[in-house]
């Protein structure tokens, strides 16, 4: 199909020429009076971009219809420095756009009063009015593709920042440290956060095949979420636990991950909610539960798992008595004397009703467990290094508490 520039007598391209620093000068002043974002002096490197850009469009499609050829990508740059200076001043799109639109019908006003002197055909002054807005157009389209880069590389940097952040904040700098680093990211410094250990994804009923994104669920996040699903352990970071836990967001990417949250802390702790977050989940079966755990629930659990050598200690020392027995009566009687400390020395019906067996089968067992543990069961300390024992035990049973 013949470009409407191409069916223009190009010796029109004199006469357009004379006419481009008064339109130049004219758009400018329109674009000032009817464009509120453009009302400020143009002056230092926002004017300049303005006037150049401005300026090279009226050249540019002179040329054109004198017939040269248009070049190649490089020739839209001072567009899409526009679009990107747009984003860099903080607009949208809309003002640069309403004033290519307000230029377009400068110059044609003026172009028309040069081909009516001229005295040309009805079908050249129809080109030529096609021409200017079909020239307008890929102008406003490189400005377009402009923005959309600057987006990306901003969306890019911020990313990298955030994730910097990310990993001084797990990796325990000091809160002095992260003031810089959170302006670069553009994240505030929240007073408490969780964080949260993740598995590999799992697909999810009636999700869409395929990963989760680039970001594997970056992009489903709320904006306050810093992650890193690259790491060998992937994890989250949230602010405002209370409300970015509730969002669904933020749960849809958790659920099918074996998602562990850490307790919420102090920002100078965040270390430790991932530590702990990842001490759970080494225990949890393999790929772990569709729903997140949350180690809010289970402090006594990461009391008893932080120095887990030590607990051992206490439970062969605490725990010898029941090394005589069978594997079963062993498990019995470790279970009755847990109900019994945990019953706060609770009587035989109230051991029974915790292990769901006759009282009498209680008052059997309870015998048992005081011939084999003796004066220790009388000794505060001693109940207290027995009760951690035996619920290391079940934990590392696979029970729960």
């Amino acid at each position: 199909m013949t470009a409407p520039r191409q069916t223009l007598p190009s010796q029109l391209a004199t006469e357009l020429r004379r006419e481009n620093r008064a339109i130049a000068a004219e758009i400018i002043r329109e674009i000032r009076a009817q464009v509120p974002e453009f009302s400020r002096p143009l002056a230092g490197k926002f004017g300049a971009g303005i006037q150049q850009g401005v300026e090279t469009a009226l050249e540019e499609f002179a040329d054109l219809v004198a017939g040269a050829e248009p070049g190649g990508p490089e020739r839209l740059k001072v567009y899409r420095a526009l679009g990107r200076g747009e984003l860099t001043e903080g607009r949208s799109l809309d003002a640069l756009q309403a004033a290519y639109r307000l230029g377009a019908r400068v110059a044609w006003r003026r172009y028309a009063r040069v081909v009516r002197r001229a005295g040309v055909s009805t079908e050249v002054v129809a080109a030529l009015a096609e021409a200017v807005f079909a020239h307008i157009d890929e102008v406003a389209a490189a400005s377009v593709q402009g923005y959309v880069e600057a987006q990306a590389d901003q969306a890019g940097s911020l990313g990298r920042a955030r994730l910097q952040l990310l990993h001084l904040l797990v990796g325990g700098a000091e809160p002095a440290a992260l003031a810089a680093p959170a302006a670069r990211a553009d994240w505030p410094l929240p007073t408490e956060l969780v964080c949260v250990a993740l598995g590999p994804a799992q697909p999810q009923p009636g999700a869409p095949d395929g990963p989760l994104g680039a970001g594997g669920g970056r992009e489903r996040l709320p904006a306050a979420a810093l992650a890193d699903f690259e790491a060998a352990e992937p994890f989250l970071l949230l602010p405002d636990p209370a409300a970015l836990l509730d969002d669904e967001r933020v749960r849809q990417v958790l659920r099918g991950r074996g998602a562990v949250i850490g307790p919420a802390v102090p920002l100078d702790a965040a270390a430790d909610s991932l530590r702990w977050a990842r001490s759970v989940r080494a225990r949890l079966p393999r790929p772990g539960p569709v729903e997140p755990v949350d180690c809010s629930a289970r402090l006594a659990e990461l009391l008893l798992i932080g120095d887990e050598p030590l607990v051992r200690l206490v439970g062969a020392r605490r725990l010898a008595p029941l090394e005589g027995l069978t594997a079963k009566q062993a498990e019995r009687l470790a279970a009755t004397l847990l109900a019994w400390l945990q019953a706060g020395r609770g009587s035989a019906p109230e051991v029974a009703a915790r292990l769901g067996v006759h009282p009498q089968t209680a008052r059997q067992r309870l015998h048992q467990v005081q011939r084999l543990f003796g004066a220790a069961l009388s000794d505060p300390d001693a109940r207290f290094e027995l009760e951690v024992a035996l619920r290391y035990r079940r934990l590392t049973d696979g029970q729960s508490d």
